[in-house]
C-alpha cells in the first residue's frame, strides 16, 4: 500500500447570522445531546456514529465547570446579545492515516495546548472517523478572550474623541477615567449659528452655545479588543496553518514516515500544477462499489494533466538550456536589465523628490502650529493676569491713587501685549491659511495625512531598491555567463540593442507620468544606472583584450554614428 500524507486544515465561524448555534455544533460533534438555553431547543446527536475521541480543554482562567461542554457552550450562547453574533470558531483538520489513535491524540493535545488554550481559548475537540480511511478533526474554539476573574471580555469597546488643547485622541470609558484627570474632554455637538459643531463643553459654555446631542463624538466602529483583532487576522490564521503543517510533519518524522505535508499552496510553493480536490468518504465508497464518483474522475484528469504538464516543463527546460548560452540571448537579458534598472532609478528619483517636500512641509509646519500655541498660551495667560488685575482695581479703593496708577499701567502693559500676541497669531493663521483654531485642526489632520503619505513613500523607496538590487544581482549572473564568450562580440552586439531599449524605457515613462516626465531627470538615471551596473570598468576590459586595429575600427564605427546623429 502506498502511503501518501494530505493537509487539509478548514476554517469556518459559527455565527447566528447564518443560523448557527455553538450549542447545536457541539453536540453534533460529540455525538451528544445537548439542551440549548438560548432558544429552548434540545440538539440531540447520539444516533450519530465515528466518534473516536472528545475532549475539552480550557485556559488558565476558565471556570472550571466548564469541563462540561454543555455548560461551556451555554456560556457562550448567553454572552453574546445580537442577532447576527460571531458565536465560536471551528476547525476541521485531516488527520494523518499513518498514524494511530494515541498518536492522533498526543498530537491534536499539543496542536490545541501550544496555539489555542496558551492563548486564552477554549477548546472543544473530537475526532471523527467513520470508515477506518478518513479520519478528521473538529476543534470548536471561543472567540472572547477571558480577564483574570473569568469573565468575557469585550469584542469591541466604544471609543471616545476626546480633544485638549486642539488635539484629539480616542479614549475607552475606562481609559477617559484617568484622561480626564489630565484635561481631556469629551465632545458633543453644539448648536453654532446655523450649524452644528463637535466642541468640549468647557469651550461651549464659554462662548454660550447651545448642546444639541447628549451622545459624545466616537468613532464609526469603537476600538476592537486587540486580541479579537489578533484572532480574527488572516496573519494568525497563516500561523495556524503553518503550525498544523508542522506538528503533523514531527510526529510523521517520529513515525518514520518519509512523506512530510505543507500549508502552502501551490502558487506560494512555485508549483504549477493544479492540486487535486477533496474527494471525501461519499466519493470513495461509490467507487469501490463500481460508481464513477465525479470528484474522482477530475481528480484522476487533474493527476494526468499534471504528468503532461511536468513532462512539458522537463522539455522547455532542456531547450531554454540550449538557448540561453548564446551571445544574443545574454545581450537581450543584460539589455533588458539595464532598462529595468534606468526606469527603478527613475521611479526612485521621484519617489526621494517627494520624501524631501513632505518632510520639508511637516517640519516648517510643526514649527509653526508650535509657535502658534506657545502664542495661545501666551495670551492665555496674560487675559487671566489682565482679568485678575481688573477685578483687583475694582476693589481698591477710589482714593489709594498710588496702586491705581500701578494697576492701570499693568493692565495698559497687558492690553499692549495681547494687541501683539493676537497680530503674531493673526499672522500665523494666514501663513497657515486658517481662519480660526478649526482651521488649526484641519492643518494639523493634512499633517497626518502627509506623514501617511511619506510613510508609503518610505515603502515604495524599500520596494524599487529591492527591485534594483535584484537586478543587479541578476546583471552580475549574466555577465559571468558573457564571460565564456567573446566579450568584444557581446559588447559590440549589446551596443547595437541598447538604444531602442533606452527609446522603449522613455516611452513607458512618458505614458506614465505624460507632462510630468522629465528629460533631464531621464538623463541622470541613465547616467546612474551605467554608475550601477559599472559600464565604465566593462568598457575598460573589453578595450584592454582588442588589438590597436580593432580599437580603430571601433573608434570609427563611434564617428559614424555621431555625423549620422548631428545629421
Amino acid at each position: 500500500m502506498i502511503i501518501i500524507a494530505i493537509y487539509h486544515l478548514e476554517a469556518k465561524i459559527i455565527s447566528r447570522g447564518e443560523g448557527r448555534s455553538a450549542v447545536a455544533a457541539a453536540a453534533y460533534m460529540s455525538c451528544d445531546k445537548i439542551y440549548n438555553d438560548y432558544d429552548g431547543i434540545q440538539h440531540d446527536y447520539t444516533k450519530k456514529q465515528g466518534l473516536v475521541w472528545e475532549h475539552v480543554f480550557l485556559p488558565q482562567y476558565a471556570p472550571p465547570e466548564w469541563k462540561d461542554r454543555a455548560k461551556l457552550w451555554n456560556a457562550v450562547e448567553e454572552s453574546e446579545k445580537t442577532k447576527d453574533s460571531r458565536l465560536a470558531r471551528e476547525f476541521v483538520v485531516a488527520l494523518p492515516v499513518e498514524l494511530k489513535k494515541v498518536e492522533w491524540v498526543r498530537l491534536l493535545s499539543e496542536f490545541i495546548e501550544d496555539n489555542f488554550v496558551s492563548d486564552g481559548m477554549c477548546a472543544d475537540v473530537a475526532v471523527h472517523d467513520t470508515d477506518g480511511h478518513n479520519p478528521h478533526a473538529h476543534i470548536m474554539l471561543t472567540v472572547r478572550p477571558l480577564d483574570k476573574n473569568g469573565k468575557w471580555q469585550h469584542k469591541t469597546e466604544k471609543e471616545y474623541i476626546c480633544i485638549r488643547n486642539g488635539m484629539e485622541q480616542g479614549f475607552t470609558a475606562f481609559e477617559f477615567k484617568e484622561a480626564q484627570s489630565d484635561g481631556w474632554e469629551k465632545q458633543y455637538q453644539y448648536k453654532v449659528g446655523r450649524k452644528k459643531i463637535y466642541m468640549s463643553p468647557s469651550v461651549a459654555e464659554a462662548h454660550g452655545y447651545e448642546r444639541v446631542s447628549k451622545y459624545p463624538k466616537s468613532t464609526k466602529y469603537g476600538r476592537q479588543n486587540p486580541v479579537v483583532e489578533r484572532w480574527n487576522s488572516d496573519e494568525q490564521l497563516v500561523l495556524w496553518r503553518k503550525a498544523w503543517a508542522d506538528i503533523n510533519n514531527k510526529y510523521l518524522s517520529r513515525a518514520g514516515v518519509d512523506e512530510t505535508i505543507d500549508h502552502r499552496s501551490h502558487a506560494d510553493r512555485g508549483i504549477d500544477e493544479q492540486p487535486t480536490v477533496h474527494e471525501g468518504v461519499t466519493a470513495r465508497v461509490l467507487e469501490l462499489n463500481g460508481i464513477i464518483s465525479e470528484r474522482c474522475e477530475l481528480n484522476r484528469q487533474i493527476k494526468a494533466d499534471n504528468l503532461l504538464l511536468h513532462k512539458l516543463k522537463e522539455t522547455v527546460k532542456k531547450l531554454m538550456q540550449a538557448v540561453r548560452n548564446t551571445i544574443p540571448t545574454i545581450a537581450e537579458a543584460m539589455e533588458n536589465i539595464r532598462q529595468k534598472v534606468t526606469i527603478s532609478c527613475y521611479q526612485l528619483r521621484l519617489i526621494r523628490l517627494g520624501q524631501k517636500k513632505y518632510t520639508d512641509y511637516i517640519l516648517e509646519t510643526n514649527s509653526e502650529i508650535e509657535k502658534y500655541n506657545e502664542i495661545e498660551d501666551k495670551i492665555y495667560d496674560a487675559v487671566k493676569e489682565r482679568e485678575t488685575l481688573i477685578a483687583e482695581k475694582k476693589n481698591t479703593l477710589f482714593f489709594n491713587f498710588s496702586k491705581h496708577k500701578t494697576l492701570d499701567t499693568k493692565i495698559a502693559e497687558l492690553t499692549e501685549l495681547l494687541e501683539k500676541l493676537n497680530s503674531e497669531k493673526t499672522a500665523l493663521l494666514e501663513y497657515l491659511d486658517c481662519a480660526d483654531n478649526d482651521g488649526i485642526s484641519k492643518v494639523k489632520k493634512y499633517i497626518f495625512d502627509t506623514e501617511t503619505g511619506l510613510k508609503k513613500f518610505n515603502e515604495q523607496e524599500k520596494t524599487y531598491s529591492e527591485k534594483i538590487d535584484t537586478a543587479l544581482m541578476k546583471y552580475a549572473e549574466l555577465r559571468e555567463q558573457g564571460a565564456e564568450f567573446d566579450s568584444q562580440e557581446l559588447y559590440e552586439v549589446r551596443q547595437a540593442i541598447r538604444p531602442a531599449k533606452e527609446q522603449l524605457a522613455e516611452q513607458q515613462l512618458r505614458k506614465a507620468y505624460g507632462e510630468k516626465y522629465s528629460a533631464a531627470s531621464m538623463l541622470k538615471c541613465r547616467q546612474e544606472a551605467s554608475r550601477l551596473l559599472n559600464d565604465e570598468a566593462e568598457k575598460r576590459s573589453v578595450m584592454e583584450k582588442v588589438s590597436p586595429y580593432q580599437k580603430n575600427v571601433i573608434e570609427q564605427r563611434k564617428k559614424k554614428k555621431k555625423c549620422g546623429r548631428s545629421r
